[in-house]
Parts: C-alpha cells; structure tokens; sequence
C-alpha cells in the first residue's frame, strides 16, 4: 500500500514544476514576471478611464497610451509590446491614469486589496506610505468630464504569436513601421524612450574630426602676412616700373656728359632738360 502512495506523490511532483512553467512564463533579461501570454490578448476599456484592461489574462494587465502596464509582486511593469520584455517601473513614476483604474478590474488583486471598495483605485497611499502620497499628492482627484481619449490599440501584434514573436532587436523595427501613435502623458513617454534607447544597438558613431589650431591652420591658403612690411610696399612698385620702357640713348642721367662734372651736368640745363621730361611724359600719356 505505501509504494503506490509513493509513486503517486513522485508522478504529482513530476507534473508540478511542468504547470508551473506554464503560469510562470519567460524570465527576461532582468526581470521576470509571473506571465506568458502566447497571442495577442482580448483588451477592453474601463468604462470612463482611457484605460484598457484584459478580462481573460489571470493578471493585473492593463493597455495605457501606447504601453502595456502589469502589476504583479507588488511592483509595476512596462512594455512596448504585449508579452514583453518587461522594465521595472518605480511607484513614483507610474502614470496616473494606470494607479485610478477602480479595483474592480484587477484580475489577480493581492490580498491587502481586501475590504477596498471595488468601485475604487486602489489605497495606493496607504500602501507605499505617505512619502509617496506627498511626491504624488491629488494622484486620485481628476476631473472625470475631461478625460483624454485612449490610445489606439496596437493589434498589428495580432500577427506575433508564439514562434513568432519578435525579438527585441526587432521590436522597435515593426513598431516604428506599424505603430506611428506617440505617447502623450509625460510619464509614459519617458518610459517609452527609455526603452527605445535602451532597445537601440550601442554602436558608436563616428566622430567629425574638428578644424582648429594646426589642422585649421593648413587647411587654410597661404597668405601674405608672414612676409616683411618692407616686401609688401616694395612688390606694387616694382611691379608698375618693370611696365615703363626704357629711356632713349643719350638722354639719360648717365650719358647726358663725359668726364669732369658729369656729376652737375643736369644743372646746366634745368630748363631744357624739364622741358624734354615734359615731351616725354605727354608722348606718353598720348
């Protein structure tokens, strides 16, 4: 009698850890969550709140401005897509809109939720402390006539079940071309680019080479300034009296007389000589 009991309790161990793999689902790079949904989940939306929720998961799983939300552990979980990866979320940061949806619509509430009003958000303050309840004072006192419109659902993911289910690295790829909704709550959008960027392949990207001191120094044309003040008066006028023609024979300073006192030959004759300067200018200008 005692070994049929004995085979009995080593069957039921056997089958045990094979059920629990299914309800505990994928443990992902950093966190691991109590879910695995194979296909895209059935979402509706709380009556009055831009909120979705998921009647048929067994989880606290909610749809909010583009992001799916779950609370399972006593923590907050975000994503992109519908079954993950999944990025912790602390309490201060969650978004409001998630934290009022009445506690009605969680599906697995924990047990301190007993004895709340179902019609009711959560004690959210009650539960973190009143340090929470100060960084996140009037959380739960909205206007309910001026409630934003809920966000689009993503069904594009319908098409991403099982073996099929992108890879992280794709992810972004097929939302970026199926999914051009963008978060409009502030908390929402800091997550949602937190986890674009942290998606995003890490290569570095190459950088310009900068253009100054020596490099800007060589890549500019020669200039002028390091010649001698002395070069650059002389370089014009050198220029213009290589343009002149020569003087005739025998009217220049050197040939105008021979011997003694050639030195004064041009005082002799300040008249004439100015006088054949003058023709010689006027041919000249003509």
């Amino acid at each position: 009698m005692r070994k049929p009991l004995i085979l009995l309790w080593l069957l039921f161990c056997s089958i045990g850890p094979a059920a629990a793999q299914v309800s505990v689902g994928v443990a992902f790079p950093g966190v691991s969550i109590g879910i695995n949904l194979p296909v895209y989940p059935n979402l509706v939306r709380v009556p009055g709140y831009p909120v979705y929720y998921a009647p048929r998961v067994a989880s606290n799983y909610f749809f909010y401005d583009g992001m799916y939300w779950v609370y399972e552990r006593d923590n907050w979980y975000a994503s992109t897509w519908y079954n993950g990866p999944w990025a912790l979320v602390a309490p201060e940061v969650v978004p409001l809109y998630v934290l009022r949806v009445p506690v009605r619509y969680y599906r697995q509430p924990p047990a301190y939720f007993g004895g709340w009003q179902a019609n009711a958000p959560p004690r959210w303050g009650e539960h973190w402390g009143s340090s929470w309840e100060q960084s996140r004072s009037g959380w739960d006192n909205w206007n309910r006539r001026a409630v934003p419109a809920p966000a689009p659902l993503p069904v594009y993911q319908r098409q991403y079940s099982g073996n099929r289910y992108p890879h992280v690295e794709q992810q972004q790829v097929i939302q970026s071309r199926s999914y051009r909704y963008q978060p409009r709550d502030a908390a929402v959008r800091q997550q949602y680019q937190a986890q674009r960027a942290q998606a995003a392949p890490q290569g570095a990207r190459p950088q310009q080479p900068q253009r100054g001191g020596q490099d800007a120094a060589r890549a500019q044309p020669p200039s002028r300034q390091g010649q001698p003040a002395a070069q650059r008066q002389v370089q014009p006028s050198s220029q213009g009296t290589s343009q002149r023609p020569p003087p005739p024979r025998g009217q220049g300073p050197d040939h105008g007389s021979q011997g003694k006192g050639s030195a004064q030959q041009p005082r002799q004759g300040p008249d004439k000589g100015q006088s054949k300067a003058e023709q010689q200018g006027g041919e000249r200008h003509k």
